[in-house]
């Protein structure tokens, strides 16, 4: 089939992240002719920078505009329409579906949730007064949820750990043997600065490794620089493609991700994880994050229970630090089950599944 993903960047990375996975997963596993349409066409390409060639090549990228702008080469009718986050189609494309002689499926993808109520909701009909069947998809981790997105399967870690990206060997090169590893990539609200001072008064070696921008956001540079504690390294990486990031995630002993598709793929990863999820004004977000928590924990101890709550309201590290190694382990059963849950391939499949 034909799919038209429509994509609107509304965080930079997390929009064109989760496109760009869905794209690909449809186009390579499956066999699907896919094309995106992106408001942003600069953060897209830069995200999909490090996929392999004969991967991207199945995958048209396209200006938003050329959805409905392209008179000599009009946009061929998809069978299936993605609106991206419920992002709204142009005028003047969605204007073309009307006259088209077979109409497609437009789905309505919605951001990823444990919430029970999305439950009542995926997969239901969206009435439309122009005739076109709409659809709402929920991604979740429940069985009877939309799934979430699990290409590629990350490999092993000790597995994957001497093929380091070209772009990382710098930064590789000076890490510490036997310091632990942590990645961030946070939201600016996030007290990190705070929370990097209290890990540097822990009795152990810690690599820190900063995604792009943070070390801005920290200071590190200047009369206003920030004062490290011996036993911390701070490490700036740069811009990397989502592959890599993939591979950063899998070697670090502990992540801190935002969005949804590093979320996902910190889970994939199988190692224990911060998720700073995008902060909302009527503080829906809490509601998410302990929708989540209610399922991720649901096999923990009590005490292990505590201490990854801790950790995911941003409480310091000297009060839970000391798990993790029990949350390590928990971190790779829960990547276990996760996967097991998904064996039906997933967000991709089931999408496929539901519209063909």
């Amino acid at each position: 089939m034909r799919w038209d993903i429509f994509c609107q960047i509304v965080d930079n990375y997390g929009d064109a992240g989760v496109c760009w996975r869905l794209a690909r997963s449809l186009s390579s596993l499956h066999q699907q002719e896919v094309r995106i349409f992106c408001d942003d066409l600069p953060t897209l390409n830069l995200i999909a920078s490090g996929t392999d060639a004969s991967v991207k090549e199945h995958i048209d990228i396209q200006p938003w505009e050329a959805s409905f702008s392209n008179a000599r080469h009009p946009v061929q009718t998809p069978n299936v329409v993605i609106e991206a986050f419920g992002c709204d189609l142009p005028e003047r494309y969605l204007a073309g579906l009307f006259i088209a002689p077979v109409k497609p499926i437009i789905i309505n993808l919605e951001y990823l949730s444990a919430e029970p109520w999305i439950l009542d909701f995926h997969g239901k009909a969206s009435p439309q007064s122009h005739g076109i069947s709409k659809y709402f998809f929920f991604p979740g981790f429940q069985n009877e949820a939309g799934g979430i997105l699990i290409d590629p399967v990350p490999s092993d870690g000790e597995v994957s750990k001497a093929n380091i990206p070209t772009a990382l060997k710098e930064t590789w090169s000076k890490l510490r043997a036997n310091a632990k590893r942590i990645s961030v990539f946070c939201y600016p609200g996030a007290p990190l600065r705070k929370w990097l001072e209290n890990l540097g008064s822990l009795n152990e070696d810690i690599d820190v490794l900063l995604t792009h921008g943070h070390a801005e956001q920290l200071s590190l540079y200047g009369q206003q620089a920030f004062q490290l504690p011996s036993n911390l390294q701070l490490l700036s990486i740069p811009f990397v493609s989502q592959d890599e990031y993939d591979w950063v995630l899998s070697q670090c002993d502990f992540n801190i991700v935002r969005g949804e598709d590093s979320f996902v793929r910190a889970q994939l990863a199988g190692k224990p994880f911060i998720w700073h999820i995008y902060p909302q004004e009527d503080r829906a977000h809490e509601v998410k994050l302990a929708a989540f928590l209610d399922l991720y924990l649901e096999e923990a101890d009590q005490e292990l229970r505590l201490a990854i709550i801790s950790a995911m309201t941003w409480t310091m590290p000297s009060e839970w630090f000391g798990m993790l190694n029990q949350w390590s382990i928990y971190a790779k059963d829960w990547r276990t089950q996760l996967l097991k849950k998904q064996g039906d391939g997933g967000l991709a499949a089931r999408l496929l599944r539901f519209t063909s």
